[in-house]
């Protein structure tokens, strides 16, 4: 018999991510094994282990999907991969129009051909999109905020307060496959391989993870003051900011270089790095 082995991690979301996991052995009829990914010292080891037959479901949300494809880069996988999205944004699961505790669905394809970015002389693959910018700025303050007992967070409302004046804009000089374009009071400058980004601001409304040449969208909302800004970011959750041609332009490319003035907090699917200046994605 197959075996389902449930890749968990217990830092995911809310810290209940085990408790989430459990929940697909209503579903399973194989035999079923727990695992906490971050107990898992050797990839190659683990992976050589498995059968032919058996599977791996990925329970959590986009940045445990994030330390599964970073810790297995280079790993051939022959064994399906399912995932099943338990986390506080589940922004791969939306962009492939699947809820949050969706029944596992197979996720193979979507991992074949992932872009990377280099930050600070490092290299990531990410699942959905770098953020750069007040997204950064927001994923900083969570992360600060969720030190503290019985704190909640919410990105919209850390958003909203940046905005009016705790987060200050750059100027950036972003380079895409060569060409140089320069910006003036940049709130964000994220590059997206997928739709949506930041827990359900659909940033890239064209963009497909799936597309045979492989290219990334660069979204730059640039050029107004906070006030005109805070109006037209809501549009973002639906897609509508692009009608501002003004504030909001999108390029593609394979290659993409973004160098702000001052260092910012940047994300990559969730995770923040801190006090960057420039970071360069890089098409599969």
């Amino acid at each position: 018999m197959a075996t389902a082995y449930i890749l968990y991690n217990p830092f995911s979301g809310r810290e209940d991510c085990l408790k989430n996991a459990m929940l697909l052995e209503v579903y399973i009829d194989d035999d079923v094994t727990f695992i906490d990914i971050t107990r898992i010292k050797s990839y190659p080891a683990f992976i050589n282990g498995l059968d032919a037959d058996d599977y791996l479901i990925i329970a959590g949300g986009d940045g445990t999907l994030n330390r599964f494809v970073n810790d297995t880069a280079g790993i051939a996988i022959q064994q399906e991969i399912l995932y099943f999205p338990t986390g506080t944004g589940n922004d791969f699961a939306c962009d492939l129009r699947r809820s949050a505790y969706t029944n596992p669905f197979s996720i193979n394809k979507y991992l074949e051909h992932l872009p990377t970015v280099e930050v600070k002389g490092k290299a990531y693959r990410f699942i959905n999109a770098v953020g750069f910018g007040i997204d950064g700025y927001c994923c900083q303050v969570g992360d600060e905020l969720r030190k503290l007992p019985d704190k909640k967070v919410n990105y919209t409302s850390i958003a909203i307060k940046g905005l009016l004046g705790q987060f200050n804009p750059r100027n950036a000089k972003v380079t895409v496959d060569g060409i140089e374009h320069t910006y003036n009071k940049v709130w964000i400058a994220p590059t997206l391989n997928g739709r949506y980004y930041g827990g359900g601001m659909m940033a890239a409304p064209k963009q497909d993870r799936l597309s045979e040449d492989h290219t990334l969208s660069l979204v730059v909302f640039h050029g107004a003051g906070r006030l005109r800004t805070l109006c037209i970011f809501p549009g973002i959750f639906k897609g509508t900011h692009v009608k501002h041609k003004k504030q909001v332009e999108i390029l593609t490319g394979h290659k993409i270089k973004v160098e702000f003035d001052k260092p910012t907090p940047l994300q990559v699917d969730g995770e923040t790095i801190q006090n960057v200046l420039s970071y360069t994605t890089f098409s599969a």
